[in-house]
């Protein structure tokens, strides 16, 4: 597999508040598993400093906590290359711009990778000093088993 074709796996949060968390939490997880060629990397979510990071990457897999409403813990898939996030579910960002604004910017501007999946996980609290939530804790294997499905399709020759 060539360099060109591995994924970009991008995990953003914050790991003082609460659920927000995750998506840092992911990538430590996923670093212990998957090839060292499969590039990882944590953000707090800087609109600027993800577009930088995925600047010349064809495939990106994104993890963040949301906030839709419905159950904690549920886990949401969008292959924005489609089309737009909802971006009112990704609001926790310390930022200007949300990661889903930093998706469509760099859209607008052509820069947006040719395969591109945020996955969003239902987050419960997210206050400062706060802990992973139990919900989002036990959802954390089934989010893992789905990325690594993700990065074993896009490795495989033939798909």
């Amino acid at each position: 597999m060539t360099s060109e074709q591995n994924p970009l796996i991008i995990g953003v949060g914050n790991m003082d508040c609460g659920d927000d968390a995750v998506g840092l939490l992911v990538v430590r997880q996923l670093r212990r598993t998957l090839p060292d060629q499969i590039g990882m990397r944590e953000t707090n979510g800087d609109a600027l400093e993800l577009m930088e990071l995925w600047r010349g990457s064809e495939r990106v897999i994104l993890i963040d906590a949301i906030q839709s409403g419905v159950e904690p813990g549920t886990i949401h898939r969008w292959e924005v290359h489609h089309g737009p996030l909802p971006g009112r579910w990704f609001a926790h960002s310390t930022h200007a711009l949300s990661v889903a604004e930093a998706i469509e910017i760099a859209r607008a501007l052509g820069e947006l990778p040719s395969w591109f999946v945020v996955y969003g996980i239902e987050g419960r609290q997210f206050e400062v000093g706060a802990e992973l939530s139990l919900p989002v804790r036990r959802a954390m294997p089934e989010l893992l088993r789905r990325i690594r499905q993700d990065v074993h399709r896009l490795s495989d020759p033939g798909r």
